[in-house]
C-alpha cells in the first residue's frame, strides 16, 4: 500500500557573528547567517525526514534526533534523511517519491535546486526525478517574509506492505 506523510520545518536565521553556514538541500549556500539549530538546521530536509517518519507511522525527528542529545549536535541533515529511509526499509518500506518547498525571501534559492535535487535523490536512494523541490518567498508578509528566518514543507510518498 502507498501512504504519504507530510514534514514541516521552520528556523530562525542566526545572528551572522555566530559563524553558522547556511545549509539548504544538503548544500552549502552563500548567505550572511546560517539558521539556528541543533544540527546544521537544514530546514529542507528536516521537513522531509518528517515526512518520511509520517508516511510510515512514527514519531516525529525530534524524537528520533532530540536537540538534547549532545553527539547529535552540528550534525548534517543529510545522515537525518538518511536515518529516516533507513527506518522506512527496516518496516519493509520502499520511497517512492518526495515534494518538497522552501519558502524563504533570500537568499535566492533557485540557482541551487539542480544541485539540491542531485544531493537529496543520493541520500533518498532515488533517482533525482523522484524528487521534486521548489522555491517560493513569503510575498514579505509575516516572519517569513520579513526575512526572519526559512521553511520547508515536505510530502514523501511511501510504499509499504500490508499490515
Amino acid at each position: 500500500m502507498n501512504l504519504v506523510g507530510i514534514g514541516y520545518d521552520i528556523h530562525p536565521f542566526a545572528s551572522p557573528e555566530a559563524g553558522r553556514k547556511l545549509i539548504l538541500g544538503g548544500i552549502e549556500m552563500q548567505h550572511p547567517a546560517g539558521l539556528e539549530g541543533h544540527s546544521d538546521a537544514d530546514v529542507l530536509c528536516h521537513a522531509i525526514a518528517d515526512a518520511i517518519l509520517g508516511a510510515i507511522g512514527e514519531a516525529d525527528i525530534g524524537h528520533h534526533f532530540p536537540n538534547s542529545d549532545e553527539s547529535l549536535r552540528g550534525m548534517s541533515s543529510l545522515e537525518i534523511v538518511r536515518r529516516s529511509v533507513q527506518l522506512a526499509k527496516a518496516q519493509g518500506g520502499r520511497l517512492i517519491n518526495i515534494d518538497a518547498t522552501l519558502i524563504a525571501e533570500a537568499p535566492k534559492i533557485s540557482p541551487h535546486l539542480p544541485q539540491m535535487r542531485t544531493t537529496l535523490a543520493t541520500a533518498l536512494g532515488l533517482d533525482p526525478r523522484r524528487v521534486g523541490i521548489k522555491a517560493t518567498t513569503n510575498e514579505r508578509l509575516g516572519t517569513l517574509g520579513r526575512g526572519e528566518g526559512i521553511a520547508a514543507m515536505a510530502v514523501a510518498s511511501v510504499e509499504m506492505p500490508e499490515a
